[in-house]
């Protein structure tokens, strides 16, 4: 979902002037691509966009360094040490210092189970709309850890 939603977010950008993230939820919502403000923040970002006098504006060239940034498999393969559940909840442990980094890839991943995180030093604290949805989290994160 989020690379067909970039996809039209880069078509968007192609073929049309879009001056502010509520006229691009807008157009995105006339495709069929309903997300919060959050969502397309992160989607802004990840695609590098910039804004400009006319508007939202694609990167001149596309970044090859991209392919080098470590997926959240790697991420929670490398930094994640175990994940517990509470009903909703999931706290997910990490190395000292890595869980900012995690919670971050996390976010970006745009899981449908995750509605939010919050990050401490070691700490990812994973919030789920209900305890059948975490409780799948928490076993595709299992499989991650390894």
């Amino acid at each position: 979902m989020k690379q067909q939603r970039h996809t039209a977010i880069r078509d968007l950008l192609a073929h049309s002037a879009i001056g502010n993230q509520d006229e691009l939820r807008r157009r995105l919502a006339e495709r069929g691509f309903h997300v919060t403000q959050a969502t397309l923040s992160r989607d802004i970002h990840e695609l590098r966009l910039s804004k400009g006098p006319n508007g939202y504006a694609l990167p001149a060239e596309p970044d090859e360094d991209d392919e080098d940034l470590p997926g959240i498999r790697e991420m929670l393969h490398s930094f994640g040490i175990e994940v517990r559940q509470a009903l909703n909840l999931l706290v997910l442990v990490t190395t000292t210092g890595s869980a900012q980094p995690v919670a971050a890839g996390i976010d970006y991943e745009d899981w449908p189970e995750v509605v939010g995180t919050l990050a401490g030093d070691d700490t990812v604290l994973i919030i789920c709309a209900d305890e059948r949805r975490s409780s799948a989290l928490k076993a595709r994160i299992e499989e991650f850890l390894g």
